[in-house]
């Protein structure tokens, strides 16, 4: 197996893996108090940053563009532009 695909799929287990413990962690009340330090939180923030850049330089060395997800309603960035096109009349129809 490639090193990279190895690597890559390390890094998927572990932010798989911090991620469910952070949803276990987080109180089902907004009133309840998070179970973690703030100093923790920043270090798991920190942890998702580090494996989220790496995850990216290893896209960009195995010569992958990575697609971001994005809302219905959230503007485009790229200067796309909709064409519409009018219905042509099917062969062997007469048009008016």
């Amino acid at each position: 197996m490639d090193e990279i695909t190895k690597e890559r799929q390390i890094l998927m287990a572990m932010r798989k893996t911090l991620a469910k413990i952070v949803r276990d962690l987080t109180p089902n009340e907004r009133t309840e108090r998070y179970p973690l330090s703030d100093d923790t939180v920043e270090d798991v923030k920190h942890c998702f940053d580090l494996i989220a850049a790496r995850e990216r330089e290893l896209a960009q060395l195995a010569g992958v563009q990575q697609a971001y997800p994005h809302f219905t309603d959230e503007q485009r960035t790229t200067k796309a532009q909709v064409i519409r096109f009018k219905a042509t009349p099917k062969a062997g129809t007469e048009h008016e």
